[in-house]
């Protein structure tokens, strides 16, 4: 997962199985053991093999065009998926398994002369292959902006009442994000992936499933019998989604508490109340699959004791409060966090808004800890000369042999293109924010600033981990914004709109400059040309700009109740991380903390223990047992959603994948993977197919029957 959740990624690599020998890599924590990590030094390119044929042609347009499709479709999936539960993943495999699957046969096909020829013909190899998941990866991105700040504007009034009215406003502001990030991740290629020799595991494991693709005969049968797999499981999740908002209360979310309910046990429909009911989810089945058991079930456990232990004690104490939402039974909901009144946040929170604050300053103080002591040890090993910037830029005429990276220089991205790139994205993101969001230009920079930091942080625990930080760090961001609000003596909402505007830039900024290192690491890897993913990586940013703000349009359109949340707090997209930063925007800009005394203190000792509990594991536990150890950013996430039957989800997958590994490892290997992304990629595409049946007035709502459903009320 691209990470993207308020932890883009909580899973790491090493935790995901823990009997297993660390040889797995992870799609954001996902574990898909590839034994060449044995068989190659991932901090070097791959050898040439002795009958390899040289690509000619590595930049296509069809490479280009598939890419951005494909990255499109799951931008699509994790506009869905994020609005869920805030959970997004990477389209880095999807784009290169997919991508061979379809570019493949055309090339066998399709004769290499005549005008078709030239964009669709032709030899398809390895180099191509990686020009296809660039573009992928690139389209499939910014979506953290959309699942996050931008709607949170919308639910404190800060921009207009519908999103179409600010279709213009939020393409200028995804741009700035966007195109910001993809021109300052030159220099960190360089840093991190030459001088750090970072492993970057999802993007080291799309490089050798990428080779493997290709390679022969076996790698044909290979690619055949996976892109069937996820094919296959992308259909038929495809239609089931589609089909549960006919009846969801029947084949998609069972609630026991209710039906139980209605049978005679009245006292159980305290389990209705707090959200303990199954959803038939595959999305998260498949997410549960990649995550592995420490983080999936660190998150059921975070849900429990969030949902099962806290939130009912603090009914029963008074500390928080629910919202009658039915006049016949007695269902209430505890998942309010939309006041008009803004001292009910302190005299009257739900238990929904009290447990966010010990979620937040979890996940916040276990991604910095995580990150300070996995650089730390490196910071203090690390060369002199590593330390001298001059070294990172100096432009040279020819290659020393001695040299860490051999790409041909000709091959290798201009200064000029990056750097005249970087001046005019940064002087476009100063008159965007200037004029669209009454950003002065000190601000705008600085905003600007604090992404390239975050993004070190990022590229650093994901170059390390597989787990990208981003969303929660740039929190930070929101901190430092809400001290120039006060210094400057702002009124409430345009500190709000300072606050959220500064945190789209640093967190997407951040984000696109950590998704586009990786796949310079797929590049590097398989010795393909960077000038090439670099093209590729700005045509498909451009496709992502709009996509995601389209498709943001289309969601809010259909639900819109993401961006005007009732006061129940009912809705069928959560979205956790609004709320998170929406939370925080008020908090900042407020001229006393709108946090309820225990609420506080609760999250100051968690914090500090989690903080603890990492210090513990990585001082005296053997890294063997790493995988023992609860992950308490997926604890605190736990705390932040308040749907449990995402946790329940993937506990089970993940439980089903460890048993799956341990009767049959070769299906696993073959397997795993594309089903898991036909999973997440099925119900994610579902989703934005039902949102359009919505807007058109032939969903479930209208059409569908509501028999399992609460209250008798339409469910989803």
């Amino acid at each position: 997962m691209s990470t993207a959740v308020e932890t883009s990624n909580i899973a790491h690599r090493e935790n995901s199985y823990p009997h297993e020998k660390d040889n797995s890599s992870s799609e954001g924590g996902v574990p898909e053991k590839l034994e060449t990590f044995d068989d190659h030094d991932v901090t070097r390119p791959f050898p040439v093999l002795p009958d390899e044929v040289e690509e000619t042609h590595q930049l296509t347009f069809r490479a280009i065009f598939v890419g951005c499709v494909l990255g499109a479709i799951v931008g699509a999936s994790n506009i869905y998926l994020g609005l869920k539960t805030g959970f997004t993943f990477g389209p880095q495999l999807f784009g290169a398994i997919f991508g061979f699957a379809i570019l493949k046969p055309l090339s066998r096909i399709i004769p290499e002369s005549g005008l078709l020829g030239r964009f669709l013909g032709g030899p398809f190899g390895p180099k191509e292959n990686c020009t296809v998941q660039s573009a992928a990866t690139a389209s499939g991105g910014l979506g953290i902006l959309f699942v996050s700040a931008i709607p949170a504007m919308y639910r404190l009034g800060l921009l207009s009442e519908f999103p179409e009215q600010d279709i213009g406003k939020l393409i200028a502001l995804t741009t700035c994000a966007g195109f910001f990030g993809v021109f300052f991740v030159i220099p960190l290629r360089k840093y991190y992936i030459v001088h750090q020799k970072l492993t970057f595991p999802t993007p080291a494991a799309t490089a050798y499933t990428i080779r493997s693709l290709h390679s022969g005969k076996t790698g044909a049968i290979v690619a055949k019998k996976k892109s069937l797999a996820l094919l296959y499981s992308f259909i038929v999740v495809f239609v089931y989604k589609v089909m549960t908002g006919y009846a969801p209360g029947l084949i998609y979310d069972w609630h026991i508490g209710w039906t139980l309910y209605r049978l005679g046990f009245t006292s159980i429909i305290s389990l209705e109340n707090y959200g303990w009911y199954i959803e038939f989810t595959p999305a998260f089945f498949g997410a549960g699959m990649l995550s592995g058991l420490n983080a999936s079930w660190s998150f059921f456990g975070g849900s429990i004791l969030a949902w099962g232990i806290i939130a009912p004690s603090l009914v029963k104490n008074g500390l928080a409060f629910g919202i009658e939402i039915s006049e016949e039974f007695p269902l209430v909901s505890y998942q309010g966090l939309s006041f008009k009144d803004p001292s009910l946040y302190v005299t009257r929170p739900s238990p929904r808004y009290w447990l966010l604050w010990p979620g937040v300053l979890i996940m916040l103080l276990y991604s910095f800890g995580e990150v300070i002591i996995s650089m730390a040890p490196i910071l203090y090993h690390m060369k002199k000369e590593s330390w001298n910037p001059k070294s990172w830029f100096t432009k040279r005429t020819e290659i020393n042999p001695e040299d860490e990276d051999q790409t041909p220089l000709d091959d290798r991205i201009p200064t000029s293109w990056w750097t005249i790139g970087l001046f005019l994205s940064t002087v476009m993101s100063c008159a965007i924010l200037a004029t669209q969001f009454n950003m002065n230009v000190g601000e705008a920079i600085l905003a600007l600033i604090l992404g390239f930091i975050f993004s070190f942080i990022g590229v650093q625990s994901s170059g390390h981990t597989d787990v990208n930080p981003v969303s929660t760090v740039a929190k930070a961001s929101q901190l430092i914004f809400g001290g120039i609000a006060k210094a400057s003596n702002l009124p409430q909402d345009p500190a709000r709109t300072l606050n959220l505007t500064a945190g789209v830039i640093a967190a997407g900024s951040a984000a696109q400059a950590s998704d586009m290192t990786g796949d310079l690491k797929t590049g590097y890897l398989l010795r393909a040309k960077p000038k090439n993913q670099f093209i590729a990586q700005l045509c498909g940013s451009v496709v992502a700009v709009f996509l995601t703000s389209g498709l943001f349009i289309l969601f809010t359109k259909a639900s819109p109740c993401i961006i005007d949340p009732p006061a129940s707090g009912e809705c069928t997209y959560g979205a956790p991380s609004v709320s998170a930063w929406a939370a925080v925007a008020i908090a900042v800009a407020s001229p006393s903390l709108p946090i309820p005394p225990s609420s506080g203190y609760t999250a100051i000792a968690l914090g500090i223990f989690s903080v603890i509990c990492l210090l513990i594991k990585h001082i005296w536990i053997p890294k063997k047992y790493w995988g023992y150890v609860p992950n308490w950013n997926a604890v605190g996430l736990a705390f932040v959603v308040p749907q449990v039957f995402y946790s329940i989800a993937m506990a089970v997958g993940s439980t089903i994948n460890f048993f799956w590994l341990r009767r049959s490892p070769a299906s696993f290997d073959m397997y795993m993977f594309a089903i898991s992304a036909g999973l997440l990629a099925g119900e994610g595409l579902g989703g934005v197919f039902q949102a359009l049946l919505a807007v058109i007035g032939v969903d479930g709502g209208k059409y569908g029957t509501a028999i399992g459903c609460p209250g008798l009320e339409f469910c989803g």
